[in-house]
């Protein structure tokens, strides 16, 4: 079975080349990887039944393209409970994908936005990094930034809460 760096790796793999597609079958898994756009998609493994040993549960493998995954996770659990706690005026920008979040455009500049800053629907309030390409993510709304939920160079999740954005 792929460990998720293995299967990064092949992802970052396909993106670097001219492949359009990478199809991997063992024993016990299948892996088809397939170039949309410009993100790669990935298909859920099939259980490949072995006559001498029991039929092993379905490997589900995520790319940045697709949804989030179905096992519980730390980030996933505290995208629920936000979502769960709807604060009145407050809009909270996710990460709209898999990736390393970075408050700065680069490592010695100054970060996008600070709590108290005020943001127009344009601003852009970070960047989150998903194999090798730079993907600036804007506030959407007009408001005052209340809080700051990730930290710089931290991997985010799909869906998870990037910043609080009061209302204005």
């Amino acid at each position: 079975m792929l460990k998720i760096g293995e299967i990064r790796e092949l992802i970052r793999l396909l993106d670097e080349t001219s492949l359009s597609e990478l199809k991997l079958e063992t024993d016990d898994m299948k892996l088809l990887l397939k170039k949309a756009d410009a993100a790669p998609v990935s298909v859920p493994a099939a259980p490949v039944p072995v006559a001498t040993a029991p039929v092993p549960q379905p490997v589900v493998v995520q790319t940045p393209a697709a949804a989030p995954t179905p096992a519980p996770s730390a980030p996933a659990a505290d995208a629920a409970s936000a979502a769960d706690v709807v604060e009145e005026n407050v809009h909270i920008i996710t990460s709209p994908m898999v990736g390393t979040f970075y408050r700065a455009p680069s490592p010695d500049a100054a970060p996008f936005v600070e709590r108290g800053a005020k943001v127009e629907p344009k601003t852009v309030v970070c960047i989150v990094e998903a194999m090798k390409l730079m993907n600036e993510i804007e506030a959407e709304v007009t408001g005052e930034v209340v809080d700051i939920l990730a930290e710089n160079g931290q991997l985010v999740e799909y869906g998870q809460p990037l910043f609080k954005i009061k209302l204005s």
